[in-house]
């Protein structure tokens, strides 16, 4: 059995569609109906947010340290100077992340700027 071609055109986008929300919302159903019967303090999520944290530090370090793209043109001073800035905005502002990271791409903007290197 083949659909016209007008069917097939128009109801497969469609239904594409609809098996992705409904596969995607299945998920987050589910989510909500376990998120209540976890214990968040217990031993396997306390090493579950360490690993995420580990990730983030090691993410963040090869930013700075091995970076590539754009980021590669500045100097690493800048991107270690820039990323203390951001440090201690941070700490200096009662641990405001927003603060430390405007901070941070703050400073590394203006020295990158007073280098001489177009943006």
């Amino acid at each position: 059995m083949t659909l016209p071609a007008f069917a097939s055109d128009f109801w497969l986008p469609f239904g594409v569609l609809l098996v992705g929300a409904a596969v995607t919302y299945a998920w987050r159903g589910l989510g909500v109906a376990l998120s209540g019967r976890l214990d968040t303090d217990s031993p396997l999520f306390v090493w579950v947010s360490c690993v995420a944290y580990a990730l983030l530090a090691a993410l963040i370090a090869r930013m700075i340290v091995l970076p590539f793209g754009l980021l590669a043109e500045t100097a690493t001073l800048d991107r270690v100077l820039a990323a203390l800035i951001a440090l201690a905005v941070f700490f200096a502002a009662r641990r405001n992340i927003l603060l430390g990271a405007l901070g941070g791409s703050g400073s590394l903007v203006l020295m990158v700027w007073l280098r001489g290197i177009p943006l």
